[in-house]
């Protein structure tokens, strides 16, 4: 009985053993896929934090001098974890954003979505293209300042509000207002955190 028991703890030890080497092996794979994505949205950036804050965010810094943080760049985040609520036709629109400390939109990566008709929504290429550039005070209009894709309207309308409003979410939260004018150009926004 007792070499029965010794042998249950030693294949449970073994068990344990394995499962903890199959998810450490599976998180480096996830860490390089979330670097590379973050590389898209800052193309420049030298490095990115962990995730931090709240609301949750990833940090993207320059290149700095030797052994130092670079210039902060700017702000990634999941529109799912600041919006939630928004979905598309058929469920949530996972999407990786950008925002530069200017308070606009660097590039947007739609990660996860679902249409129950095919393949003509916010997964096509060009569609998060239009958001580069685009500042956190525009309207994010569908049919306005933001392309219509037809038989699709309630995801793109979601999307657009998701990224709008997870954007605004992050810059009330870490970025810094602009300086008062001074001499009637307004200063760029800087980062606070």
């Amino acid at each position: 009985m007792a070499m029965k028991t010794l042998f249950m703890r030693l294949a449970t030890l073994v068990v344990g053993i394995v499962l903890l080497a199959v998810g450490a092996s599976g998180q480096g794979s996830n860490d390089a896929e979330l670097t590379a994505q973050l590389k898209k949205l800052f193309p420049n950036a030298a490095t990115f934090s962990a995730k931090t804050g709240t609301p949750g965010h990833y940090k993207a810094f320059g290149p700095g001098a030797a052994g130092k943080e670079g210039e902060l760049l700017g702000l990634a985040y999941w529109t799912t974890e600041l919006e939630p609520l928004e979905r598309g036709f058929d469920g949530p629109i996972k999407m990786l954003v950008g925002l530069n400390v200017a308070g606009e939109i660097t590039s947007v990566i739609v990660t996860d979505h679902r249409e129950p008709y095919g393949y003509f929504s916010v997964d096509l290429p060009d569609w998060p293209t239009q958001f580069e550039g685009k500042s956190i005070r525009d309207a994010f209009k569908v049919g306005a300042d933001v392309d219509a894709i037809s038989r699709a309207t309630i995801t793109v309308q979601s999307a657009s509000r998701a990224i709008r409003n997870s954007s605004r979410k992050i810059a009330r939260a870490h970025l810094a207002p602009p300086a008062p004018p001074a001499g009637g150009a307004p200063a760029p926004a800087a980062a606070a955190q």
